[in-house]
């Protein structure tokens, strides 16, 4: 039944928003000041998603003869050229994530961390693999095997599933629709323990480099981050939090929290992290990156954008423009904007690439 009066919740959340958000965002004037705050809020960050936590725990329960168990499960050549492996990979007592690695024959350039996000199937979208239909039409639709096109232009693409994704959605709750996810139920487990789904995804691409580096198996020199929507929101915190990640490239995922994710409150409970717009918006978490090489890809017309439209995009964009000013690293920052909806944009993505690499 309608009435006429405003019992929404809504109104009450925006004003304690307006009345005091935000508050770590940066307020200094030189290069010196942003590196402190950088450094500060570095943490701040690490700790409201739990990553930190979830870093302790492994730090105090990894014995120094803890081994990462590598097991390639499958092989196909999905073209010439071209090797997919399935793979599973243990990074800790209780977690096994499975991924595609995909990877050029020969000339390869660098390693890239491709990583999805909804209506993908997790890794199998990215990878390329169109065994179930409905993959295969996401693929088509939103141009969603940037991994395999990673691996096209030289690059080894690795493909995890994300937790709530494909082979890692919760078996009590999996529904047989391989796009569905089961990151409200996770986020349910999470939030009372004071860990989010963002924090549990970043905890484990960090594990995931960890084990690039210890076996040494591919580039860490070249190794980027790429992700589209959700996976665009992966590549976001993880670059922010681990500088060793050297290139990273975001499509779908920048807008300011206010218009898209509170006002727009009935998005996936993946994006949804307690105490942290307290105290940074979208555009501060971007500026931890700086001065390391950021390609924003955002489409005019996303849904996701809010009631401003590309503006309020523009806005979060502006603010991590000035942090690379800072450091003085204007050219290692662009803002590609596509007009359409919200879709990974593939062209030109070699030579955006290419630019990556001479920025470094």
């Amino acid at each position: 039944m309608q009435t006429d009066r405003n019992f929404k919740t809504l109104p009450k959340m925006l004003h304690v928003m307006d009345s005091g958000a935000f508050t770590d965002r940066f307020k200094g004037i030189s290069k010196e000041e942003l590196v402190t705050w950088k450094e500060k809020e570095r943490e701040v960050l690490s700790a409201v998603t739990g990553v930190k936590k979830l870093l302790d725990i492994a730090n105090k329960e990894l014995s120094k003869d803890f081994k990462f168990k590598y097991e390639v499960l499958d092989v196909e050549k999905p073209e010439s050229g071209i090797i997919r492996k399935k793979v599973l990979l243990t990074i800790d007592a209780d977690t096994c994530i499975p991924m595609y690695v995909v990877e050029p024959r020969e000339s390869i350039k660098g390693t890239f961390l491709a990583l999805s996000g909804h209506q993908s199937g997790g890794k199998a979208a990215v990878a390329g693999v169109r065994d179930d239909t409905k993959v295969a039409e996401r693929i088509d639709f939103y141009n969603y095997d940037y991994g395999l096109k990673l691996a096209r232009l030289g690059f080894v693409a690795i493909c995890p599933d994300p937790r709530g994704f494909g082979e890692r959605r919760d078996l009590e709750f999996q529904p047989e629709d391989l796009l569905s996810c089961t990151c409200r139920n996770i986020s349910n487990m999470a939030i009372p323990m004071g860990l989010s789904v963002i924090g549990l995804n970043v905890y484990d691409l960090i594990r995931i480099i960890d084990f690039i580096y210890e076996s040494k198996k591919w580039d860490t020199q070249n190794l980027g981050c790429l992700g589209f929507s959700g996976g665009g929101m992966q590549a976001l915190f993880l670059s922010a939090i681990d500088e060793r990640v050297k290139m990273t490239f975001i499509s779908g995922y920048m807008y300011g929290y206010r218009e898209s994710l509170m006002e727009l409150h009935n998005n996936c409970s993946c994006n949804y992290v307690p105490g942290l717009w307290e105290k940074l918006d979208m555009g501060d978490i971007g500026s931890l990156i700086a001065p390391r090489p950021l390609f924003i890809q955002s489409s005019r017309d996303d849904h996701l954008n809010g009631k401003r439209g590309i503006e309020n995009v523009n806005a979060q964009v502006e603010i991590i423009r000035k942090a690379y000013e800072l450091m003085g690293s204007s050219d290692a920052l662009s803002h590609d904007i596509r007009e359409g909806d919200h879709h990974f944009y593939d062209e030109p993505l070699g030579e955006t690439i290419d630019s990556f690499l001479k920025r470094q």
